[in-house]
């Protein structure tokens, strides 16, 4: 699915926000590239080994099997709105700094070293992933990995990825994955969390000493978080030893307090009633089933401050971007997402308000969707 620049919009723009947009765009075109050679990669490992099981026998299947692999796109209709999104994503992440919502530098902050080192093996895991694809596994482990005392529901092979979210491997591949994935605008998604968040420290700044990200995973928001907030406290919880030890590796690495980070399950958050002024969590709800779903959110509020603020961003759903049901369909189609089908019928102000929630806004920005909502007092 190929969007293009709007080239006027770039001349148009002052020399900062045309250097974003730029910059924004180059991820964008980069993504676009990986996506077309890894998926032909993809398909060319797959009709190779299915020759090899048969013992080079070819047989007509397999060139019908090959057309109905690479049949993923979207209509060009779909393509034009996820194009006018993503230029509308772009504007707002330029205005939100100008603004002074976060540093401008965020806006830049790349992982470069992250990039050179890993990327390589994004193409290495290639065989692994296809070989899995091929036979339709989705719940492998290596031997290493100890899956003991996991939910069921999390031991899955999460977008193919290798050993889940289990292995150094996964957490190191995880943050360039997914920027390949949204073509660079993954840590633009992220940062739409922050604007309700300082809004609510300037009306009442006691709310934001302690804030929590639910499912911090790699640490990527608490990053984007420290430079909104210097002076609170930030907590991150994530069920992945990996992927803590990869966040506290990454947050070590910037000025400011040190984010407390616990493995614990997210269905059961290890702190006091009422301890943070401010809870969020982002790209979590779409990978959980209803029924934990519903228990996070009653978490989430049982350890938010009375008045206090609780920030979802996630996928769209069917609710808020129905034009993009298309895009929706070919994401669950092409990635293991068991729960993402019913994800994106979910109501998540339902279960806000179940949870002693009042939902004060719904937003969707290019291919996520942000809930924000208030504890009753």
């Amino acid at each position: 699915m190929q969007i293009v620049p709007d080239l006027t919009g770039m001349l148009s723009a002052s020399a900062g926000e045309a250097t974003y947009r730029a910059f924004q765009w180059s991820k964008n075109y980069f993504g676009l590239a990986h996506k077309f050679a890894s998926t032909r990669a993809s398909q060319t490992l797959v009709e190779a080994s299915s020759v090899l099981k048969r013992g080079f026998r070819f047989d007509e299947s397999d060139e019908i099997a090959s057309d109905r692999r690479s049949d993923g796109g979207v209509s060009q209709a779909t393509i034009d709105v996820v194009q006018a999104r993503y230029e509308e994503l772009l504007a707002v992440d330029w205005q939100d700094a100008e603004l002074g919502y976060y540093p401008r530098t965020l806006l830049f902050d790349n992982p470069w070293g992250d990039f050179a080192r890993f990327y390589p093996q994004v193409w290495m895991d290639l065989f692994s992933i296809s070989d899995r694809v091929s036979r339709k596994q989705h719940h492998e482990f290596a031997d290493d990995i100890d899956t003991d005392g996991y939910p069921k529901y999390y031991l899955q092979n999460f977008h193919h990825q290798t050993n889940g979210y289990l292995s150094d491997q996964s957490a190191n591949l995880y943050d360039l994955q997914v920027e390949l994935l949204f073509g660079g605008s993954a840590d633009a998604m992220r940062r739409r969390v922050i604007r309700p968040m300082v809004d609510l420290a300037v009306q009442r700044p006691n709310k934001f000493t302690r804030i929590l990200d639910v499912a911090c995973g790699t640490g990527r928001t608490l990053q984007m978080l420290r430079g909104a907030f210097p002076q609170a406290s930030l907590y991150g919880v994530d069920l992945s030893p990996a992927y803590l030890r990869k966040a506290n590796q990454t947050l070590s690495e910037i000025p400011g307090e040190l984010p407390q980070l616990l493995q614990h399950n997210a269905e059961n958050l290890p702190f006091t009633d009422g301890y943070f002024g401010i809870t969020t969590s982002v790209f979590l709800f779409h990978e959980l089933p209803g029924k934990a779903r519903q228990n996070v959110i009653n978490e989430m509020a049982r350890v938010t401050s009375p008045d206090g603020l609780i920030v979802i961003c996630d996928s769209i759903q069917m609710s808020d971007s129905p034009e993009l049901v298309e895009s929706m369909e070919a994401f669950s189609k092409t990635f293991h997402e068991p729960y993402y089908r019913n994800y994106i019928r979910d109501n998540l102000g339902d279960r806000l308000q179940s949870a002693g929630c009042e939902v004060l806004d719904v937003q969707s920005h290019f291919m996520s969707r942000y809930t924000v909502a208030r504890k009753a007092a």
